[in-house]
């Protein structure tokens, strides 16, 4: 074909914008198929059940089908947003810092301050009621001014019995909180924070990935004319098409992620465009885990409604049972003679368990926030000091598994741009 047959003009235009548009909508349309929908949308196949199991275990977990039956899909990152928790953890959170260090970061000594401050309001409430309950008649036959001395006590012991139980808890933590249990349950209960979290930290690259869709398929097309001059055959289109989104996709991956030390070559240094944010990507990430993830409320909630949580009330009540004794104080004896031994024991006990509801001050979200301010900082620091590698694996980590679905996506969407314009235009 001469390049002054209309044909081979129409082909040197139309081609390259058809490439060009669709390398844009493939990686458009990919970025979209990441993170929606987050749930699973799709209709019943019949005999998919039966065919489901002899499927190979990659196409099974493809989130376009289901083991039920039914063919639709669920955005990549909700459908594996537990195994993606888990990968962040193992990859980038746990080489930030242990749940020992982020506890150290909220400063205990103003946790137990913040407690006694918020249980003071309460305790006299929380002693009456409990030895009322266990022994009424003696409560009610307690002179009122043995019963202000009690509570007088009590109050005055009661910075310094909190002080030594967040220490306590500070160092046992480790073995109180299964951080990667935290992490993990927390995104499971709130997938979407696992989207916005990758959106925000991947922004850029994101949009980068979007438009080099079009960058890369309006050249790649104008290649394809000549190739469809050469050959003109109706196949080399829709097969130029897929060719062209597959690789599209492969090379913005590749231009995100790689290399992920710098190169040098000639003037240019080269590297993976995500690595040279680490400094900006490490401030994203680390307001993100102090708002949302490591955060006052979460610790408090694992310490004390978490697999472990019998830890900690055990340890609580073991920590209060000599603080009430020596709270009571001189009023101890009296009161062991007035209602017997194994009752004051009771009550005892009682008191420590009943306090240790007062470690629900950990989910004040006004104090959580003052908090929060020293996780961020410490979170961004050490995330500055990752390795070029360590860093890399935050966000590849999450996608590495499952990107061949995007360049599968993209020659998909490039054999239907070929037959497209095929329909149209002829060979």
């Amino acid at each position: 074909m001469h390049w002054s047959d209309p044909r081979f003009l129409t082909q040197l235009i139309s081609v390259p914008i058809f490439t060009g548009v669709i390398g844009f909508v493939t990686n458009w349309t990919g970025v979209i198929m990441l993170f929606q929908p987050m749930r699973f949308h799709g209709v019943r196949v019949p005999g998919l059940p039966f065919l489901y199991p002899y499927l190979p275990r990659r196409v099974q977990v493809i989130p376009a089908i289901t083991h039920e039956g039914r063919f639709g899909w669920q955005g990549i990152i909700p459908s594996r947003v537990s195994k993606m928790a888990s990968i962040s953890v193992d990859k980038a959170l746990l080489k930030v810092g242990s749940i020992g260090d982020f506890y150290r970061e909220f400063e205990p000594d103003k946790i137990a301050d913040h407690i006694a401050a918020t249980a003071r309001t309460e305790i006299r409430d929380v002693v009456a009621r409990i030895v009322e309950r266990e022994h009424p008649q003696l409560w009610h036959d307690l002179p009122p001014a043995l019963k202000s001395a009690v509570y007088t006590r009590v109050e005055q012991r009661l910075p310094v019995i909190v002080r030594e139980l967040t220490e306590r808890l500070g160092e046992y933590i480790e073995q109180l909180i299964d951080a990667k249990l935290l992490v993990i349950r927390h995104f499971e209960e709130h997938p979407e924070l696992m989207n916005d979290m990758l959106r925000e930290v991947g922004r850029k690259e994101l949009r980068f990935m979007r438009n080099f869709g079009f960058y890369f398929g309006f050249p790649a097309g104008i290649g394809l004319v000549f190739i469809l001059a050469a050959l003109p055959r109706w196949w080399v289109l829709p097969l130029g098409g897929a060719v062209i989104g597959w690789v599209a996709n492969w090379i913005g991956i590749k231009l995100i992620f790689e290399p992920v030390f710098p190169r040098r070559i000639g003037p240019f240094v080269l590297q993976g465009l995500f690595l040279r944010r680490q400094p900006e990507v490490s401030d994203v990430l680390a307001q993100i885990i102090a708002e949302d993830v490591i955060t006052m409320k979460n610790i408090g909630d694992e310490l004390l409604f978490g697999p472990r949580s019998d830890r900690t009330r055990l340890m609580l009540e073991e920590s209060l049972r000599p603080a009430v004794d020596d709270a009571v104080g001189f009023a101890r004896s009296v009161v062991r003679v007035g209602i017997g031994t194994d009752r004051y024991d009771r009550i005892r006990d009682a008191v420590a368990h009943e306090a240790v509801e007062f470690a629900s001050t950990f989910g004040d979200r006004e104090f959580g926030r003052q908090q929060s301010g020293k996780i961020r900082r410490f979170v961004a620091d050490q995330m500055r000091q990752l390795r070029a590698d360590e860093f890399n694996e935050l966000l590849r980590s999450a996608i590495k598994q499952d990107e061949w679905l995007l360049f599968v996506h993209g020659g998909v969407l490039g054999i239907g741009a070929g037959l497209i314009h095929l329909a149209i235009f002829g060979v």
